[in-house]
């Protein structure tokens, strides 16, 4: 577009890419950072419709976007963080990406000759080592927001953040007077089993019964390790039948579970306590204390067993 050498001389010495698109979306001209990283010949694609030389381009959105430039007369932008990449251009980064093109910075702004717009043009800034080192980064603040959440060794909850979990189902069950169940799991003759077989085949029943568990939960519950062999989960929406139901179908299934450990076969069972929401509890602790209350009960009476906090009310009664 520059007569100017000097200015030509800057443009093709330019980390930048540079194209330039008359008002029809044809290509005037672009720089060598563009032709290099394009692998396609200068003079090949000048005179091109943009959309023929680059058919990866989101044809519409592109429109959209030069469309506003030209209007408004004013400049826009898109970061690698909206799109990747509009360009399929090869990136020259040391480095491995998931991608095989270059992440990229879009600066879109027009070109004005006697105060009437000719052109827009494009610069294409490499943003790739900011794009992976960010994504990198992501990555692992991802991976320790897991690890608050997540229970190492079973990957289920922790205690924490499960109790978080049910803090805020309390507090929307007491608000909008719906159900909630909580049921808890305590694994009988653990300590047993340990001193039996170790612990590295305690942890893998540990293990396979979270998974066990999990698999008959819904998603919308939300389960977790209460401690050591204990386990919990939270139901919403659910009374004391339905809550029950789902702990006997549960206990059978740990009772129907065989786990392989150095060519021998582990069974376990668990006692299990149930408790729904009352009017009279205040806090989810008083849930806590009430399924407590019913598991200690199951264990009190024989283990391998399912107790409610509504039958053992009615025991103390009678």
């Amino acid at each position: 577009m520059s007569d100017n050498p000097l200015c030509t001389t800057i443009t093709e010495q330019l980390n930048t890419g540079v194209l330039i698109l008359d008002l029809n979306y044809n290509i005037v001209e672009w720089n060598r950072f563009f032709a290099i990283h394009a692998h396609l010949n200068l003079q090949d694609m000048v005179g091109k419709n943009v959309f023929t030389a680059f058919p990866e381009l989101p044809k519409r959105w592109f429109e959209r976007k030069l469309s506003s430039v030209i209007q408004l007369k004013t400049q826009s932008f898109c970061s690698w963080e909206q799109r990747h990449h509009l360009f399929e251009l090869s990136h020259s980064r040391p480095i491995t990406t998931d991608s095989h093109f270059m992440a990229q910075n879009c600066t879109f702004f027009p070109i004005e000759t006697n105060n009437e717009i000719t052109h827009i043009c494009i610069l294409i800034e490499d943003v790739t080592d900011v794009c992976h080192y960010q994504t990198r980064l992501n990555k692992t603040l991802e991976e320790l927001a897991k690890a608050n959440r997540i229970d190492g060794l079973t990957q289920v909850f922790n205690r924490k953040h499960w109790e978080e979990c049910l803090d805020k189902e309390f507090s929307r069950a007491r608000r909008y007077d719906h159900g909630l169940a909580l049921i808890m799991f305590d694994l009988d003759h653990f300590k047993l089993l340990n001193d039996t077989y170790g612990h590295q085949c305690g942890d893998q029943v540990l293990i396979k019964t979270a998974q066990k568990i999990s698999s008959l939960l819904r998603l919308c519950d939300q389960f977790g390790r209460y401690g050591g062999e204990e386990f919990a989960a939270i139901l919403p929406e659910t009374d004391l039948a339905g809550a029950v139901d789902v702990a006997e179908r549960i206990c059978r299934s740990i009772e129907e579970l065989v786990i392989e450990f150095q060519d021998k076969r582990i069974r376990i069972s668990t006692s299990v306590g149930v408790a729904t929401i009352n009017p009279d509890d205040k806090r989810y602790e008083d849930l806590i204390s009430n399924a407590d209350i019913a598991l200690y009960e199951a264990k009190e009476t024989g283990r391998n067993k399912v107790c409610a906090a509504k039958e053992i009310e009615l025991i103390l009664e009678d």
